[in-house]
């Protein structure tokens, strides 16, 4: 009991608060319930895996729970919980299961010959299986249970893993999460927890313990908060410390510590310098170069490895020594690492990570590394630039992908001169050539493209701060996708968007919780939160009045606020606003939609505009289209307006507002409530000398034959009409021969006609063929999805006739039951025949 008290003290951290790690333990207390040796009516031994992030407690809550099963009465043996750390198994030969336990802990040598037996009240800690390095299939291969017979280690435990060994033990697994996959498929029904480590109230009374000034502490941890990527890895209590460390030294210092959560990369390498600063007017070191140098090598070579715990043999292989680390020891960056014997680890991942980033920023020895390769007999394995950033590598190896983004952080010019001046090195700028030649060796979609989404481009772009390099990184990128989830990646995303002149089109999609001023469960917090929302969404808005290249808006399965909207709304307004095309697509709130009509009324660029989703809730929206469609300036050529409900009046107002405008040449209202009646009345505009609509579709509007003879009778008159769709109408046969009467008429223009899911059947086929053999405008017809079975056949006949001039037929799938054996016979035969005389067919 006293060997597992002593094992459980290398874990919590007495000088820095360990009451806050026994917070993270006690949230963890309810697996004591399901980890209990002497309920015999459990049903089976259960393996838990305890994953998190690096530094969130995994191995605390683990050796509190061996802690608790010694002491608590769980257990009635003292021998009955063992540590195992995988980076010790990785380096231990053939042995026996017997004497890997007894190892484990040598004052339980006498009691292992009887663990066998009492099985059911051992538990098994297996700590860090990230760190286990054994060939391929090894975990798999050879089990046995046989606890006496040598065995590789990594057939041991991957028996006991797979319950083959002491299967009535319990077994916890510690990991990260990038071993998860691999341990679902090991594991035998493992119960997984995640830990979380610090939640954002233990965060909080960290920084009021440690700054002990309530002003100062709420300060520094409102400024974490801001950076959404630093308050994550705040859930390590190792991260808190180092961020508070550094903000209290500059807040006594008396400097504004804002800019230094500004990126993850300034925070680290701030405290990183911070502990190495020289004395006013003294040189660095020599010495403190060197370990520099040899840091940066061990740290890239863990992050390559996947490795953050390192041995001598680890060392060795690199020629470095401890002695050669010995600053930064005695700085407790690297620390001895107290769970496995002579080994060393970083103060948290994030350290080594921004270490291993220095590598190929570093002058001279450092570029040798960053190569890759042996020197002095030494070997390492690190790729280059390129292979970092390749989504091959860091699909492989997640642990990549920060030193990445803190490779862009150290290519601030700022940041390269304080860590020139603590270390006496020189930062070298070959490396951002040979990012900016990745970016251009990009596929076209976009900067990085082929490396890395949008989001963490825009991401490694924010961390480097470095304004000139965002410019050169976009320079000719034409359109960009943006999908934001946090306030923190608006800051990203603007700093980028700011310095994209060559940008045409941006595609916005802003996730919930963002704004929550129409939030009515978030009143206590809402007001600060949206404060700092809205402020970072008008710099991020102020792109469309900044830019005057911008020419296309797409907002879409959006949750907005009306403040935000209306942010967004007065930057198109603006003068500076060239926007010619505007997509406006499911977002919220409803009045939204309200909102942008305004804004666009006299908007001589405006083009193009597609407003759908929501917009049948707001009964003023046909109103202020009207006075978008009859205003001076109105330059509009395509509205689709989607899903539009309101009474005939306002449809009445709308068709008048199309005799007024001179402008629009397409209309969309698919699924719109415009009805017969509305139909009518546009027909009234149609028929109007100065209508200048060439393309209408009114798919889906709920439309019966009652309208088709007014249709028939505009089309006669209506020379300018060169489109039509009238899809998903109960149109039936009856409708079609209407159509079709005012087609025949030499005045008609119409080309395409779209009649798809029309309920015609072969009688309006028929109709359909003779209109064909006459002298008819149409050159694409379609009619799928109807069942129109032989109907085909009156079809095909027409096409067959010289002076048909239809190019393009669609046909498509037809409705369950509406081809029989007959109709599918005709197709096989006649399709060919049509083909051979070169029509198109939409099948």
């Amino acid at each position: 009991m006293e060997e597992t008290s002593s094992l459980c003290n290398h874990t919590f951290w007495p000088s820095d608060g360990g009451f806050h790690y026994n917070n993270i333990a006690h949230r963890s207390q309810k697996l004591i319930t399901y980890l209990n040796p002497t309920i015999p009516t459990q049903p089976m031994p259960l393996t838990v895996v305890l994953h998190g992030p690096a530094g969130v407690g995994k191995t605390t809550v683990a050796k509190k729970l061996m802690l608790d099963w010694t002491q608590d009465g769980l257990a009635q043996a003292v021998h009955s919980a063992f540590y195992l750390s995988c980076k010790d198994l990785s380096h231990r030969g053939t042995c026996t299961f017997a004497e890997l336990i007894a190892a484990a802990q040598p004052g339980a040598r006498e009691a292992v010959p009887q663990l066998p037996a009492r099985a059911q009240e051992i538990l098994l800690v297996v700590d860090g299986f990230e760190e286990l390095r054994v060939p391929s299939g090894a975990l798999v291969r050879d089990l046995c249970g046989d606890w006496k017979q040598p065995k590789p280690v990594a057939v041991l435990l991957g028996s006991l893993l797979r319950r083959k060994m002491l299967p009535r033990a319990t077994l916890v697994i510690t990991t990260r999460p990038g071993a998860l996959r691999e341990l679902r498929l090991l594991a035998e029904q493992p119960l997984f927890v995640e830990i979380e480590g610090f939640l954002e109230p233990d965060k909080k009374a960290y920084f009021l313990e440690h700054f002990g000034e309530e002003r100062q502490a709420l300060r520094a941890f409102a400024l974490m908060k801001g950076n959404a990527a630093l308050f994550r890895l705040g859930s390590a209590p190792a991260v808190c410390r180092i961020v508070c460390t550094c903000l209290k030294a500059q807040m006594e210092g008396g400097e504004d510590p804002a800019s230094t959560c500004q990126t993850t990369t300034s925070l680290f390498l701030r405290f990183l310098c911070s502990q190495f600063a020289p004395a006013p007017g003294a040189c660095p070191h020599p010495r403190l170069q060197a370990a520099l140098r040899a840091a940066c090598l061990l740290a890239a070579e863990g992050a390559w490895t996947q490795t953050s715990v390192f041995d001598g043999d680890d060392l060795g292989r690199l020629g470095l020594t401890p002695s050669a680390l010995c600053p930064f020891l005695d700085k407790q960056i690297l620390q001895k690492n107290g769970d496995c014997g002579g080994c060393y680890s970083f103060v948290h991942l994030s350290v080594q990570q921004l270490l291993a980033a220095m590598v190929y920023v570093l002058e001279t020895e450092e570029e040798e590394a960053a190569a890759g390769g042996e020197a002095g007999g030494c070997t390492w394995d690190i790729g280059d630039v390129q292979k970092l950033l390749s989504k091959e590598e860091r699909r492989k190896n997640p642990d990549l992908t920060r030193v990445g983004s803190f490779l862009f952080g150290l290519l601030n010019e700022e940041r390269a001169r304080e860590l020139e001046t603590t270390f006496g090195c020189r930062v070298s700028g070959a490396v951002r050539r040979e990012l900016l030649k990745c970016r251009s060796e990009s596929d076209g979609n976009g900067p990085f493209s082929s490396m890395m989404d949008t989001k963490e481009m825009l991401h490694c772009l924010h961390e480097s701060q470095e304004e000139q390099l965002v410019k050169d990184a976009m320079a000719h990128v034409p359109e960009i996708a943006v999908h934001l989830t946090s306030a923190f990646e608006m800051v990203e995303a603007s700093f980028c968007l700011k310095h994209c002149q060559d940008l045409r089109k941006i595609s916005l999609q802003v996730g919930k919780r963002i704004f929550l001023e129409n939030d009515a469960d978030a009143e206590v917090d809402r007001s600060q939160h949206d404060q700092h929302s809205l402020q970072v969404w008008a710099d991020l808005c102020s792109v469309f009045s900044s830019n005057e290249n911008l020419l296309f808006l797409d907002v879409r399965d959006s949750v907005l606020s009306r403040s935000s909207v209306r942010i967004l709304c007065e930057q198109v307004t603006h003068a500076t606003c060239h926007l010619q095309k505007v997509v406006i697509k499911n977002i919220s709130p409803a009045d939204a939609y309200r909102d942008f009509c305004l804004a666009f009324i006299g908007k001589k660029t405006l083009t193009h505009l597609v407003l759908e989703g929501n917009v049948h809730s707001d009964k003023m929206l046909l109103l202020l289209l009207c006075e978008i469609l009859k205003h001076a300036r109105c330059n509009l050529q395509y509205l689709r307006l989607g899903s539009c409900s309101d009474t005939t009046q306002r449809w009445a107002d709308f068709s008048s507002a199309l005799k007024i405008n001179q402008s629009l040449k397409c209309l969309d209202l698919t699924a719109s409530e415009f009805l017969d009646e509305g139909v009518k009345l546009l027909c009234a505009t149609l028929r109007h000398p100065k209508c200048s609509l060439q393309k209408l579709s009114l798919e889906d509007c709920q439309l019966t034959e009652a309208c088709c003879k007014e249709l028939s009778s505009a089309l006669i008159v209506n020379q300018r009409l060169t489109h039509l769709c009238l899809a998903k109408n109960n149109l039936g046969d009856h409708g079609v021969k209407l159509l079709c009467e005012g087609l025949s008429y030499p005045e008609c223009q119409l080309q395409t006609l779209v009649l798809r899911h029309c309920s015609i059947n072969r009688h309006g086929c028929k109709y359909i063929s003779k209109l064909l053999q006459g002298d008819c405008s149409l050159t694409s017809l379609d009619v799928g999805f109807n069942p129109i079975t032989t109907g085909l056949y009156f079809l095909c006949e027409a096409l067959k006739k010289p002076n048909c001039k239809l190019k393009c037929l669609g046909q498509g799938p037809v409705p369950d039951g509406g081809l029989g054996d007959t109709g599918e016979e005709e197709q096989r035969i006649t399709l060919p025949r049509i083909q051979a005389e070169s029509v198109t067919l939409q099948l």
